[in-house]
This record gives C-alpha cells, structure tokens and sequence, in this order.
C-alpha cells in the first residue's frame, strides 16, 4: 500500500518500506513506505494550503461528506475488519465493532457540525456589540496507536474535519494499513485533496516534523504516557495546542452488595478484550472480603473458558499480544508478582507465539510493578479490601487518572465513590464506557482533552471575539 498525501497516493522518496506483520502468525500482510521528512513537510503543506476552502463550506456541505464516508465504513465492515484483524490481531468480532464504532464518531460529529455556536454578549456600552464565534484551529496532527488502529483515528479526525480542520495522520508503524484503507475510502467519499493526508514511517522522524513546523497548530496523541511527555514537551516551542490521551491504571472495585454475576461480566470484558490491550482495562481488581473468594472462583472460570486463537477464527475469543515483546513484559510482571508471594488460580504461561493465556491470580501486593504499571496484557490481579475508604485511598494511590470502575447495588455509595475516584471517567455497574456521545479522556499523567460528545469538538476550534462599535450615538 502507498501513503494518501494531498489527494494522491505516494511511496517515499527513498524507496523505503515497512513491513506489517500478523501478530498470530509472523507473516507478512502487507508493506508501506517509510516517508521522510520532506514527504512529512509536503503533507503538511498540503493540509495548510486546502484549509481555507475546507473551512469556508458550511456546516452541512462538511457533514455531507462526512457522512459519505460513514456509509462507506458502514457498508465495508466485513472487509474493513479483517484488515484490521490481520494486523493487529484481535478477534474479528472485536474488530467488527471497532469498525462500527469509528463510524458512529463520524455520525456523531458530522452532526454535531452544524451545532458550534458563538455567543453575543450584553453590551457593556451603547453603540457596539460583543460578539464571540468558534472558528477551526487549523492544521491539526493526528498520532494513533497499534491497539485500536481503526477507531482512534476517527476519534480524532471527525471532530477535526466537523470544525473545518485539516488534518495529517501519523498511524503506528505496526498497524498503518487500517489507517491507509480509511484514506481510500475517504478518497472515495469525495474528501477535499488536502483535507486528510496518511503518513507512515518512523515515529521520530516524522513526528519531529510535525512537531517543529508552525504551521501545525493542533497535536492529537494517544499512547503511552512517556511519549506523550515528549511530545508536549516538543510541542511548547511552537505552542501548539495539545490533545492526549495516555496511559491508564484503571481500578475495578466490587463492594459485597455487588451483583456478582454483573460484576464478573464486567471485569471480564474490561480485563480481557483485546487481551487486555486497551488503555481502559481493568489493571487492579480490589473485591471486599466477604465476596472476594467467590469472586474469584467466578472470575477464574470465566477466564479459564475464554479460548485463544487467530482473530480470524470464529472461535477465538482472546487474540495474540502485539509482539515478542509484550510477552516477555507480562511474563516479568508476573513472576515478579508470584516471586512476591501471589498465587496463580488459573492461566499464567504462554503457549508459544504471542500468545498468552487469560490469566487470573491474588494475595498481589499494592508496591509490585504489577499494579504500579499498565499491563497491557491478559493479567487480572484481584486484591481483597475492607472498607469503602481504604479502597478509594488504594484506588487513588496512583499516578494515573484515565478509568475507573465500581460495582455496588447501593446507588449512595455509587455517588460518593464515582466523586471521590480521581479519575476522568468512571463506569458505575458498566464497562462499556466508551460511545461517540460521552466525553473520553482522564487526568493526572492520563492526559489532557477530550474525545467524543459536544465537549471532544471545542478542542479544535479557537474562540474569537469580535466588537463591533459605532452602531449607534
């Protein structure tokens, strides 16, 4: 496949190419080239210089487009899915309702379009008005991640292209050709040459050029919170405006009124989907004591039936890891745990590749890397509590403030732990957070800004304000 650069499609300059590869298999799916700098530059030239007629479209024409390429996404779900399968490796009805959920943000945001609105503000005086109205950022960089390589972009250019930006995609290197078949399809849907542009190549030495030009006035992230670090950090010569989404180290907790059938579901889903690859995954499972070995021994049994496999087979239910290396760092941190004392009830090896069995274990101490680190991996650490204000402190005891999770049948308690939880989003008996209409995001080391709802879209408008004077004696 080739890069999607200012309507065109393009390899690099130097010949160069990445090769993308099936995490189940090791084999080869598909390669892209590896731009440089200058390619980087001309897409960058080439958003700036389809900004002004993007933007002067109204509102509707902007969501017409938009949602064209809705219905594209809509109609290709099968074969968009299995492209995404392939290269990232998760289940292909995983995949499916990756597909299904970027669409929705298109849906959502080509809408919400038509509502970014101004204000008029009381006169402070006779003769003038004070009027503020919302007018696009800009050119805006978007950098996405390997574990959701279809829906996090469109989290993040649909609220861009609904304001009237431009935008300049850098996917991951491991996972680029969801990214590349999005730009065919927008092609398709009759986006504007300019308006979307699809880099792939070496994170540094693109992302430095996206960094360092002024003409990039937005920068959207989703990754880990050590890059997004460097990236703010990059981004303050130029004062770009920045967006990130980082790492999480979500706490599940299930007090003893919990409906532990509910429970278990939830944590099964948050803990296991993606094999647990996913910044909102439950990284910490605190249980009360009173129901925690119950807990467990439903935990355990649900996990121990989930089966492992290419994504592709319909029987699978927990895809590969990523790579060798997302392997060998759960295998640390669990032996880690284990050499400390904690007991494994059920998983805990990998049968060869990058696979690594769902895997379910207690007795874990709070100071282990296990539950100071994101796992990123199919580790459910379950820790028993006693009081609900110990377990909001333990809960809290991190860096990270992304999501959280809490199940009780006490809607009292529901409210006083889902306030006192230091966390951008919490689910209450539900973890399905995710949705085009609410806001995504956390705080702490988590990130900044938002993604999704009427909130996700101020983000890439500027506010001005116009005062008009000489209206009247």
């Amino acid at each position: 496949m080739r890069c999607y650069v200012d309507g065109e499609w393009i390899s690099a300059d130097s010949g160069d190419t990445l090769e993308v590869l099936d995490p189940a298999t090791g084999e080869l799916v598909g390669t892209v080239p590896a731009l440089g700098a200058k390619e980087t530059r001309r897409a960058i030239e080439a958003a700036a210089a389809a900004l002004p007629s993007w933007r002067s479209l109204t509102a509707a024409d902007r969501a017409a487009v938009m949602m064209r390429l809705h219905g594209l996404m809509r109609s290709r779900t099968d074969e968009l899915a299995r492209l995404l399968t392939r290269e990232q490796g998760k289940p292909l009805v995983e995949a499916r309702a990756e597909i299904l959920s970027g669409a929705d943000f298109l849906e959502f945001y080509a809408e919400e379009a038509k509502r970014i609105t101004g204000d008029v503000i009381p006169a402070d005086r006779a003769g003038r008005r004070l009027v503020v109205i919302r007018q696009p950022v800009g050119v805006v960089a978007a950098i996405t991640p390997w574990n959701f390589p279809s829906s996090m972009i469109l989290r993040k250019i649909a609220p861009a292209l609904a304001a009237g930006c431009t935008v300049v995609v850098k996917p991951a290197e491991l996972t680029p050709l969801s990214a590349l078949a999005l730009g065919g399809l927008a092609e398709e849907a009759g986006v504007p040459a300019g308006v979307l542009n699809i880099v792939t190549g070496e994170p540094s030495v693109i992302g430095r050029e996206l960094l360092e030009s002024p003409v990039v006035r937005k920068l959207s992230f989703t990754g880990s919170t050590e890059v997004g670090r460097h990236l703010t950090r990059g981004s303050a010569d130029t004062l770009k405006r920045v967006s990130m989404e980082l790492g999480g180290n979500a706490p599940f907790l299930v007090f003893d009124d919990a409906d532990l059938d509910l429970a278990v579901r939830g944590a099964v889903a948050a803990k296991f989907r993606n094999a647990g690859q996913t910044c909102i995954s439950a990284n910490r499972i605190y249980v009360q004591d009173r129901v925690h070995d119950e807990f467990v021994r439903r935990l355990a049994d649900a996990a121990s039936s989930l089966r492992l496999g290419h994504g592709l087979d319909p029987a699978t239910d927990v895809g590969p890891l990523i790579s060798s290396a997302a392997v060998t760092k759960v295998e640390g941190l669990l032996a880690g745990a284990v050499a400390a004392g904690a007991r494994v009830v059920t998983g805990g090896r990998s049968p060869g590749g990058r696979f690594f069995e769902p895997t379910v274990l207690t007795g874990v101490r709070d100071d282990l890397a296990l539950g100071c680190e994101e796992i990123f991996g199919p580790i459910a650490p379950v820790y028993s509590f006693t009081d609900e204000d110990s377990v909001v402190a333990r809960a809290n005891a991190t860096e990270f403030g992304l999501a959280a999770y809490v199940y009780t049948e006490d809607y009292r308690r529901a409210w006083r732990v889902g306030e006192a939880l230091e966390y951008g989003m919490v689910g209450v008996n539900d973890s399905a957070i995710a949705t085009a209409a609410a806001p995504f995001g956390g705080i702490k080391a988590s990130g900044s800004g938002r993604e999704g709802s009427r909130y996700g879209i101020e983000d890439y408008t500027e506010l001005k304000y116009l005062c008009l004077g000489g209206l009247g004696s």
